[in-house]
């Protein structure tokens, strides 16, 4: 067996030829990457492998991308993989392709190194490290094709890293069991839907609380007291030795967005299921009390209302959202009283600031930034605010044929205008990551021969603080008002949201970058553009978020959302090194008031 210890003092010869199978006819990584050591966690020395490639040449990481085989090709066919490789593609049944699916391959291969002058190269065992099946092999391969040479050359870097990396974890026979138990979790509960298709549970349904009643199980089987509250939240407390600590929070939402993905959300609970699992098992206990919450709705898709449960959780829950109606007219108290819950007890729900110690969430990014600098965790910063408006502009439908051009007034190319100069005007600040969205875009009644006399926009400003975001939003309506006065067009705004930034407490970030550097990880800093429970926890209390990378290019909210069992593994460990590890606070709640207050 090889250990850590061992690759730390032996030569680097030795360290070459030990961890010579890593990456596909490339000696040359681990004889620069012995240069690094010593190597204080597994973690690291992935870490410092993945560091040399990203260093080398362009033409040096072409080679080792063509050093990799093909999926099923006629190295497979001839028997001359690696024994690294024969395992892996046998792991995914490729070794077992019917005629069909073997053309089918053999034609993507052919079409995938013809655009690219590389094979394809996919980490086939997959992010859980079960196995991809032979569909979603084929599937990922069609996907991939439509990429950019760039883009496609950076997955093909990240695949071969993720390749390693499972291979490393073999070397040292080093089993990432809370990630698993994390991606296991993920995957049962990902399997129930309201739709025959993707993954949707939304607030209520049958699938949502079938959902509540297992993470409330899970929770108990962990070492927790659990209980499903008044507006649906799964509560689990382990609790501290001393009856009078203080409580240290922790959870995310389990529900979903339409034909969403596994882990938005769900990955902080289960990370804290996991992490309280594996401290209950070592009969560990915590000079506080451990409250993990499962808030029952984030995302705001069956009735309209985002943080229905973090909302119940901070005393701020509206009792006028009892009336709110889904799009099957059944009102959210029917709703509430049908599924067994009390509405009278809500107001109950709401937790004593005095007695909480702060907030953590774990979560997905939901984005690419780790993704792009290979790295597997984020501190984050500051959850960005959003502004939100409706933009109506009105100008004169008139036939396309016979209006002289400077004669329009043409609502469409003033909201081109307006689209263009968002952009424009979003991407001169990066630093507090400000970005501007118009996701909505209509023509009404538009024709092929009318020239467009009305459209509509939605606009969508989000930075990391309020003043960045502010600043922008004025000079875009500002150059509405110029655009449309230029065009004769007229316009009307409404403004349909509007969230304050929360930023996160430096105090519990720096303890929660303490614990991601005692794992060998650097503690990049980044910003959350997307919104999340710990904005309305930071209301009560101090609030720290922990981001996990997101694959599949940092996509989100979508079934294509994926992450790695190394990376969830490595999240609970440092929630768990966090939680070992955590001081108080010196000021007291008054303070804080005191202090808000100024």
């Amino acid at each position: 067996m090889t250990s850590l210890k061992q690759l730390n003092n032996c030569d680097a010869d030795t360290f070459t030829e030990l961890l010579h199978g890593l990456y596909e006819h490339s000696p040359w990584i681990p004889q620069r990457a012995a240069a690094q050591r010593p190597f204080r966690t597994i973690d690291e020395l992935k870490l410092g492998l993945q560091k040399v490639v990203s260093r080398a040449t362009y033409d040096e990481q072409l080679g080792l991308i063509r050093a990799h085989p093909e999926l099923a090709g006629k190295a497979a066919v001839a028997g001359e993989l690696t024994p690294e490789s024969t395992g892996e593609q046998s792991k995914a049944g490729l070794n077992l392709c019917t005629p069909q699916e073997f053309a089918v391959l053999q034609e993507l291969n052919a079409a995938y190194n013809s655009k690219f002058g590389f094979p394809f190269i996919l980490a086939v065992k997959g992010g859980d490290g079960k196995g991809l099946s032979r569909q979603a092999i084929i599937a990922a391969f069609r996907r991939r094709l439509r990429n950019q040479a760039e883009d496609e050359h950076r997955e093909a870097l990240r695949q071969i890293h993720r390749i390693a990396e499972m291979r490393l974890n073999a070397v040292l026979q080093y089993v990432p069991h809370m990630g698993r138990d994390i991606m296991a979790w993920a995957e049962e509960i990902g399997a129930w839907s309201e739709d025959e298709q993707g993954l949707t549970c939304t607030y209520m349904t049958p699938t949502h609380r079938r959902t509540a009643v297992q993470l409330a199980q899970w929770m108990r089987e962990a070492g927790m007291h659990a209980h499903i509250d008044a507006v649906g939240n799964v509560v689990g407390r382990y609790l501290s030795t001393d009856p009078q600590a203080r409580t240290l929070l922790s959870g995310s939402h389990y529900d979903t967005v339409r034909n969403g993905g596994k882990y938005d959300g769900r990955q902080g609970i289960l990370t804290a299921i996991a992490v309280v699992k594996h401290l209950h098992e070592h009969g560990e206990t915590l000079p506080f009390h451990f409250e993990l919450i499962a808030f029952a709705e984030e995302e705001g898709v069956r009735f309209k209302s985002t943080f229905l449960g973090s909302s119940a959780v901070i005393g701020q829950f509206d009792p006028k959202l009892l009336d709110l109606r889904d799009r099957d007219g059944n009102a959210l108290r029917d709703v509430l009283t049908e599924a067994g819950q009390d509405v009278n007890s809500i107001a109950a729900i709401a937790r004593d600031p005095s007695d909480l110690l702060g907030f953590v969430e774990v979560h997905i990014e939901q984005g690419p930034v780790l993704l792009e600098r290979g790295l597997p965790v984020g501190i984050v910063t500051s959850i960005a605010g959003s502004k939100r408006y409706l933009v109506n502009l009105k100008g004169v439908a008139s036939h396309a044929g016979t209006t002289p051009m400077p004669m329009r007034k043409d609502a469409a190319t003033a909201a081109a205008e307006i689209v263009l100069y968002v952009e424009q005007r979003c991407a001169r600040d990066q630093e507090s990551a400000l970005v501007g969205t118009v996701g909505q875009l209509q023509v009404p009644n538009g024709s092929t021969n009318v020239i467009p006399g009305a459209c509509t926009l939605s606009l969508d400003i989000r930075a990391a603080n309020n003043q960045a975001r502010d600043a922008a939003v004025a000079d875009i309506l500002a150059h509405i008002e110029k655009v449309c006065e230029a065009r004769h067009i007229t316009c009307e705004i409404e403004q349909t949201v509007a969230a304050d930034c929360a930023p996160c407490a430096p105090w519990l970030m720096e303890q929660l970058a303490a614990a991601t550097e005692r794992h060998g990880i650097p503690a990049f800093e980044l910003a959350s553009g997307a919104g999340h429970d710990a904005m309305l926890m930071a209301r009560v209390t101090d609030v720290a978020m922990l981001f996990t990378r997101c694959g599949n290019g940092g996509i989100s909210h979508n079934p294509l959302e994926t992450m790695t069992d190394d990376d969830a593994d490595l999240s609970a460990r440092i929630l768990l090194s966090f939680l070992r590890q955590f001081r108080a606070h010196s000021s007291t709640p008054a303070e804080k008031e005191a202090v808000s207050e100024t």
